[in-house]
């Protein structure tokens, strides 16, 4: 049955949901959906050491799997994008969910081997790309109604929708990887269910996208010189910065002080990232109060507090104290929060009706780009104990100074 919605302009749209406390929740259905993919997006990182151990393989392998991930991602959001700018937003979120469910499934046979790892995080990133590209859009939309909404709240709840999947999967994916048995299959489970849970609500929220055969899919941004200006020398260089901090935060930094932490090193992975990502929603009442129209005070402040936590980051990395790197996540997820929602609020004043979804996504793939900052610092696994010599030969022999220095330096060896 075709909906009448789907026959409606987006502004028509809004207008037509009644006035009461139904069009204001609406965009709820929509940010669990969103937080649903997030969850399988990120609840394997604090799961990097599990599978280091069960598959025994060297840390780049397993952290290859951001990067897998990323290249997933990149073509999920440049078809989600413009496809939900074309067929509508719900056409896009429904799939993506299901997807993002076979994602999780593909992860469960991981312990027999690496290829599943990788398969797995593939398939998310698809799944993420079209999600977040066309749940974003969608939220706007039903924002944009919204009686005694700034024309900002629907970047905000974007990034809160994200951002609470962000933070909720790699926590209860860390604990029931460390209490439950067969950890690899059972971490996965709660995000299995979850977003099939997420399916019925998100098929019953109103469509604010009306079908239009007509949209062009490649095509360029149409936006205006000074808005095509400022996107090329604001939004795009900002981009990064958002998950570079988390990325650091996430993917580098407990990795330092796994040999400190016993059999808790798991648990303190899953702590550290959900922290990371509550920082990023926390942090958004300040950058509602700092954003301007037209003023950069958002921008210095997201960049600024970027800027802090890699200088925890690397104080944390010299000293490898783990209450210090808690402290360097939690900044940079502040900083990833403040970033996300500066880009956000920039393409969502930029985009018209026919481009948001594929200027959404321009702006995520360009901001994903900072997966790759974790393989600028210093590989954790390949560091040395002080006074332990030729570690780094080929052929990873210590000559005979320390005792203690070479029982750590050939652990760290053997994982």
């Amino acid at each position: 049955m075709t909906d009448q919605s789907s026959r409606a302009g987006p502004g028509r749209l809004a207008r037509s949901l009644p006035r009461s406390g139904a069009r204001s929740r609406a965009w709820l259905t929509v940010a669990v959906g969103v937080a649903a993919v997030g969850w399988g997006a990120n609840h394997f990182a604090p799961l990097l050491l599990m599978y280091r151990s069960e598959l025994n393989v060297p840390a780049t392998t397993v952290q290859a799997t951001y990067a897998l991930y990323a290249i997933g991602l990149i073509p999920g959001l440049f078809l989600g994008g413009p496809l939900s700018d074309r067929y509508g937003r719900r056409r896009m979120l429904v799939p993506a969910l299901f997807v993002s469910a076979l994602a999780s499934m593909l992860l469960m046979p991981a312990g027999s081997g690496v290829a599943w790892l990788f398969v797995g995080r593939l398939v998310a990133g698809a799944a993420s790309g079209a999600a977040f590209s066309s749940g974003t859009a969608w939220i706007k939309e039903l924002t944009a109604g919204d009686v005694g909404q700034d024309a900002h709240a629907g970047a905000r709840r974007a990034t809160i929708g994200m951002t609470a999947g962000f933070a909720l999967g790699p926590l209860v994916a860390g604990l029931v990887a460390q209490t439950a048995p067969n950890p690899v299959v059972t971490a996965c489970v709660p995000h299995v269910v979850l977003t099939l849970a997420a399916v019925p609500f998100v098929l019953h929220t109103p469509e604010t996208h009306r079908v239009n055969k007509s949209t062009v899919l490649w095509s360029r941004l149409n936006l205006s010189p000074a808005n095509g200006h400022r996107f090329r020398r604001i939004v795009t260089p900002l981009a990064p910065w958002a998950f570079g901090a988390s990325s650091i935060a996430l993917a580098y930094l407990p990795g330092l002080v796994r040999d400190q932490l016993d059999g808790h090193a798991l648990l303190f992975g899953a702590l550290v990232t959900t922290a990371t990502m509550c920082a990023g929603i926390l942090v958004q009442p300040l950058a509602r109060r700092v954003s301007r129209p037209g003023r950069p005070q958002l921008l210095v402040t997201a960049l600024g507090i970027v800027a802090g936590g890699l200088v925890l980051g690397a104080g944390a990395a010299a000293s490898e104290r783990w209450w210090l790197i808690a402290l360097a996540s939690v900044v940079l997820g502040a900083g990833y929060g403040c970033c996300l929602v500066c880009g956000l609020m920039e393409v969502q004043r930029m985009a018209s009706t026919q481009n948001l979804g594929l200027l959404t996504a321009v702006f995520q793939a360009i901001a994903y780009l900072g997966f790759a900052a974790p393989y600028t610092w210093p590989s954790p696994s390949n560091s040395c104990p002080p006074r332990c010599c030729s570690c780094c030969s080929p052929h990873w022999h210590c000559s005979p100074l320390s005792g203690p220095s070479i029982q750590k330096c050939a652990t760290r060896i053997r994982r």
